[in-house]
């Protein structure tokens, strides 16, 4: 099963294509952009409290049967946070000081 490759940041809405180096993702595949993982959710998913990792990049070119971006398409259900920028903020202030591998 290949990742979704969620098309936007569920923070600030930015577009984040399948080749973007700047995506991250949590261990449930929750997506934003890295601006918002460092400058508003320092490390602390909103959703989980887990911690984030660089989303990986779909290859474009078919370098093995059937395994490229085209042929494992993205989605393209944008995603939107499910809470509160004020409790996000309340959620990460209260998080951020664990390191994400003791949360």
């Amino acid at each position: 099963m290949a990742l979704q490759l969620r098309p936007n940041c569920e923070y600030c809405d930015k577009d984040l294509p399948p080749n973007a180096t700047d995506a991250r993702i949590c261990s449930y595949e929750c997506t934003f952009c890295a601006d918002c993982v460092e400058n508003k959710l320092h490390n602390v998913c909103p959703n989980c409290g887990g911690g984030f990792a660089p989303r990986p990049i779909r290859p474009a070119t078919e370098r093995r049967p059937g395994v490229c971006v085209i042929k494992q398409l993205p989605s393209d259900k944008r995603v939107h946070l499910k809470y509160s920028v004020e409790d996000v903020a309340a959620h990460s202030a209260r998080l951020r000081d664990i390191p994400p591998q003791e949360r």
